[in-house]
């Protein structure tokens, strides 16, 4: 059966929350479509919106303070979408829709779009369709936020999709201590410790992670800010919002912000060979001549396939 001819970057734009809907599921199924692909590298090379990544434990509370970042990006007059990374079922493999259900957003809104995705097999969170997804989103929207699956130690992946990467920590968790023991806090742009009505709790563990940073960063490195917030209150919120954009502005300004999203884009390619082809299909390509020949990293992943799996898969 002939595969539809995708909607143009524009058209996105133009056909709102339906036409991004009906053109994620078109890629969920027909991911290796050469018009997919070059729309998916259309998009990642569109300046687009921002993406903000939300990571941290399970409980943390990471989709109340989504709820509340669409709130003060909506207020704004900003378009948000959504991406809720959820467990994947044992059985089908599919979104068990935990983080969707959390997410209180009015449905009539076109201004918000929200999209959940298996985890799949991946242990930090972002499978490949839940990238293109981010790429589409970003494309498309003024904001993009990312919210991870939630499983702890292994959620390094939503860096490589985020511009601004929050790590979420919550007061009284002892999580300062096991994200320096997992490599985590050398990660994050900004710190969000939660539940701040939690009160001397909460001021403790913003002390906490601040010493924390101290020793991981290595040495000469800049620290990210650490803020404390409740979403259930709106305390922070503001502060955390205009953090974001500082954060962003200043990527922007250095030139730091198209670096990243190449570097970015660089990870997507690597990462996907290795997972199929192992270190010696790494090995056996070049990487970045595949980038430069290709137009974009999702036509890159499919040169790279084809051409690994005549060599080693016969």
């Amino acid at each position: 059966m002939a595969v539809r001819r995708p909607a143009t970057i524009a058209e996105l734009a133009a056909g709102g929350k339906p036409a991004l809907a009906r053109t994620l599921s078109a890629i969920e199924t027909a991911a290796d479509d050469p018009a997919f692909l070059q729309l998916l590298d259309e998009a990642a090379g569109a300046a687009g919106g921002r993406v903000v990544g939300l990571t941290g434990p399970p409980g943390v509370g990471k989709s109340t303070l989504t709820n509340a970042l669409i709130r003060a990006y909506r207020a704004r007059g900003e378009t948000v979408g959504v991406i809720a990374v959820d467990p994947s079922s044992q059985i089908t493999g599919g979104a068990l829709l935990g983080d969707r259900t959390r997410l209180s957003t009015d449905p009539e809104d076109t201004g918000v779009f929200v999209r959940s995705m298996a985890a799949r097999d991946r242990l930090g969170g972002l499978s490949d369709h839940a990238i293109a997804a981010v790429v589409l989103m970003r494309a498309v929207m003024d904001r993009v936020v990312v919210e991870s699956v939630g499983i702890g130690q292994s959620e390094a992946d939503v860096a490589h999709v985020a511009d601004t990467l929050a790590l979420c920590i919550q007061p009284g968790s002892g999580d300062s201590l096991q994200f320096m023991k997992a490599g985590v806090m050398e990660l994050p742009d900004l710190v969000l410790v939660t539940k701040a009505d939690m009160g001397a709790l909460a001021r403790r563990a913003t002390a906490d992670v601040q010493g924390a940073l101290t020793l991981a960063r290595p040495a000469g490195a800049g620290l990210p800010e650490v803020l404390t917030v409740s979403a259930t209150s709106e305390q922070g919120i503001a502060e955390a919002v205009a953090a974001c954009d500082a954060h962003t502005a200043k990527l922007e300004a250095s030139g730091e912000l198209s670096e990243r999203r190449k570097r970015q884009q660089r990870h997507w390619v690597v990462d996907a060979v290795t997972r199929r082809f192992g270190t010696v299909g790494r090995g056996a390509c070049d990487i970045d001549a595949a980038l430069a020949e290709s137009g974009g990293p999702f036509r890159a992943i499919a040169r790279l396939d084809a051409e690994l799996r005549t060599r080693f898969r016969p």
